[in-house]
């Protein structure tokens, strides 16, 4: 059974940084998808980013050229590196994982493992 412990949350002003880790056990198949989602007040949980067994990243247009996506090799840990923060990032943030499949699924349902989330807030 995967397991998936996220860290490296907290606040941060308006354009600052903050890096995300997701430390992960448990990996039985070759191929899968791992991604960042997140969900703020009153929102529904949304993609941020993913990566899959191939190394493939996929980014939300809100995202894009600001955070990075990415994984070691042993695939112990998944990061996100999140550069010019903005307060609309802020937002509880969370690992998942998607395993057995050579792809990466766009919506949440379709990743059967998740961490317990790590709140990220961006002040202005």
């Amino acid at each position: 059974q995967v397991q998936l412990v996220e860290s490296g949350g907290g606040s941060v002003q308006a354009g600052g940084s903050l890096r995300l880790s997701c430390a992960g056990s448990g990996y039985t198949y070759r191929n899968y998808c791992m991604g960042w989602f997140r969900q703020g007040p009153g929102k529904e949980r949304e993609g941020v980013a993913t990566i899959d067994s191939h190394g493939r990243t996929e980014y939300a247009d809100s995202v894009k050229g600001r955070f990075t996506i990415s994984q070691d090799n042993g695939r112990n840990t998944l990061s996100l590196q999140m550069n010019s923060l903005k307060p609309e990032d802020t937002a509880k943030y969370y690992c998942a994982a998607a395993m057995g499949i050579s792809w990466c699924p766009s919506r949440p349902l379709d990743f059967g493992s998740w961490g317990q989330g790590t709140q990220v807030t961006v002040s202005s």
